[in-house]
């Protein structure tokens, strides 16, 4: 393996269009003076895929990276033939991101959020001494862990007491992270506000979600895999959201192909789903508003605790802001369904039949999105179309092992007191 050099890269805020330097771990959107997502301009205009022993480095010339941290994995793009042929589809492509040894992919977290992870964390220095602080709602909290335990990054992650069964590894873990949880009952929100009180201690610092550059570009690695395999951009890009925030990634690398002037002239239409009855961003796109709907905090909490996609209840999504997932959608004349717990359970049934491969419910609602776009004549049949399976392979993974769980080093109340949260995370680094 070559030698790693980090690429070259300015920041741009969307709303203002103004220029600056990335100076290092900083919440961008403060440089814009106003709600904006920033975007990354890399130098390098056409991208240059490394080997695949680079793993998601490989697509480094669009990552914000300073360096390769170990353990990567890439997203792997295949053709489907059993589900494009039961669809009735002919150039179906799916990108899956997950455990498939037998395609190639082997993210041991089974989920895509290893691409942020390993994105985010690569961005940060090697000297830095300050503590990341991750709020999630299962899956992302898992590949920061493995990340910043095989790296021996000391990482602090928030996440709601009923969802740590998500935190499984198939070792344990560097004493580097900790996990603090809000108490039964409660949601990812609450988990965000947990970790926003987490930062006022002496020395941690968010890893910023959505605005942060390094995770959407990371994410962004999914419709580079695609387009590289495919050779071309296709014409429906399919994934379900809770945020958003990979749709808008998928966008903005839709972006970069065209400034790279060899993938072809297309702008994907976003096919987004999420998981009813919690569908705020759904309303508020079928509303044709760009401000979200008002969404009772107690009936978003039951919403969020019936989906069977827990990872898609983000209550305050990056949705309206400059940048974001409206204005993603706009332009790519997206569409936003809506899938019950059913048609997931039912997609992701008939993917494993087809694919051979488990998935997650999030995949599944993708899946069913897919399924009734078809059904509902939304999609021509011979069109190019990308499926991103976001998580997959956990069976195949855990099969005849024993896994380790992280347990929580400290459980707050859902109005948890800051002076009290600030005393007990400090000591967990002490």
């Amino acid at each position: 393996m070559e030698k790693f050099t980090p690429t070259s890269y300015t920041l741009e805020c969307v709303a203002t269009g103004r220029e600056f330097q990335d100076e290092g771990w900083v919440l961008e959107d403060r440089a814009c003076n106003t709600p904006s997502l920033v975007r990354t301009h890399y130098a390098k205009k056409q991208i240059e895929v490394k080997p695949a022993e680079y793993g998601l480095y490989r697509f480094c010339d669009w990552l914000p990276v300073r360096r390769m941290l170990k353990g990567s994995s890439a997203p792997v793009t295949y053709k489907s033939k059993r589900l494009g042929e039961y669809l009735g589809l002919s150039n179906l492509w799916i990108t899956f991101n997950g455990y498939y040894p037998a395609i190639g992919a082997t993210m041991t977290t089974c989920s895509f959020k290893e691409t942020e992870a390993y994105s985010v964390c690569a961005r940060a220095a090697k000297d830095e001494t300050r503590i990341l602080v991750v709020a999630s709602a299962g899956n992302t909290a898992r590949a920061f862990a493995k990340v910043c335990s095989d790296n021996h990054i000391r990482l602090l992650l928030s996440v709601p007491y009923d969802n740590i069964g998500a935190l499984w590894f198939e070792e344990p873990l560097d004493p580097c992270v900790k996990l603090i949880c809000c108490e039964k009952g409660g949601d990812y929100f609450d988990a965000i506000h947990l970790s926003d009180l987490a930062l006022k201690c002496p020395g941690f610092y968010a890893e910023g979600g959505a605005k942060n550059v390094a995770r959407r570009d990371g994410m962004a690695t999914t419709v580079l895999s695609a387009v590289t395999a495919i050779g071309r951009i296709p014409d429906y890009y399919f994934q379900a959201v809770g945020s958003g925030t990979g749709a808008i990634a998928a966008w903005e690398a839709n972006m970069r192909l065209l400034d790279d002037g060899r993938f072809g002239t297309n702008v994907m239409k976003l096919m987004v789903s999420q998981n009813a009855p919690f569908v705020p961003m759904y309303d508020a796109w079928r509303a044709d508003s760009r401000k979200m709907l008002d969404y009772e905090e107690d009936k978003a909490r039951r919403d969020a605790e019936i989906i069977d996609a827990k990872v898609l209840s983000n209550r305050r999504p990056p949705y309206g802001i400059t940048g974001g997932l409206y204005d993603a959608l706009k332009t790519t004349h997206g569409e936003v369904f809506a899938i019950t717990n059913a048609q997931e359970r039912k997609a992701c049934k008939l993917f494993e039949e087809m694919e051979g491969i488990d998935i997650y419910s999030a995949a599944g609602v993708a899946t069913a999105s897919l399924i009734k776009a078809v059904a509902d004549g939304k999609v021509e049949k011979d069109a190019c179309i990308m499926l991103n399976i976001t998580g997959g392979g956990e069976k195949r993974l855990k099969a005849g092992k024993e896994m380790w769980h992280l347990a929580p080093s400290e459980i707050f109340s859902l109005t948890p007191d800051r002076d009290e949260v600030v005393a007990k995370v400090s000591a967990l680094f002490a």
